[in-house]
């Protein structure tokens, strides 16, 4: 019962943030909103930064909780690559294939904070998740030492740079369909990585 009421309060926190940003939000309103008294909000967290650093935990595991799943099963390291990546680029696409669904850019256009720390938290578990498929890729003969190495940090900034309207527009600008782009994209990583 208390981690359900712990998960009420971050996920009504987190959406008033998106609406009206965290500077507009206070604590009165994600009570009233949770439907839970002020008591019960500081029974678990001492004030509105607390729970906003539970609202980005929350987000930044939400971001790498498939990367988790790709890593966890039994495909091989350079499958687990294909998929890890390809499960990344589809973070930000909403089902239309746009670029963001509404309230992931409520939230950038709102709290762009938020949203930065938020990428930086799950840029750093990417990497760590990235840094493990390497590892197997490296021990299977899949990948070469040293270009995996150097691969992981750089693999989730190519992965971000999608994220970014300026990137994608100019990929349409170009002639090139977004998807094409991102397979290539894997491709190369991919080949740039295997064992000679």
């Amino acid at each position: 019962m208390a981690s359900k009421t712990r998960d009420r309060l971050i996920e009504v926190a987190r959406q008033l943030f998106a609406r009206k940003g965290v500077e507009n939000t206070t604590m009165l309103d994600i009570a009233n909103a949770s439907e839970k008294g002020r008591r019960t909000i500081y029974t678990y967290f001492k004030n509105k930064r607390e729970i906003h650093q539970a609202v980005i935990e929350r987000e930044s595991e939400q971001i790498v909780s498939r990367q988790r799943q790709i890593l966890d099963s039994d495909t091989s390291a350079t499958g687990k690559l294909i998929d890890f990546m390809r499960a990344r680029l589809e973070i930000v696409k909403c089902p239309t294939g746009r670029f963001l669904s509404e309230n992931v850019a409520d939230m950038l256009r709102l709290d762009f904070k938020r949203a930065e720390k938020t990428r930086r938290l799950a840029a750093k578990k990417e990497v760590e998740i990235l840094r493990e498929i390497l590892r197997e890729g490296v021990e299977a003969g899949e990948f070469s030492p040293s270009q995996a190495r150097r691969a992981g940090a750089l693999i989730v900034v190519v992965m971000q740079g999608f994220d970014h309207p300026a990137v994608t527009a100019g990929l349409e600008l170009s002639g090139f369909d977004r998807t094409d782009s991102e397979e290539a994209v894997i491709a190369f990583i991919v080949n740039g990585l295997r064992q000679n």
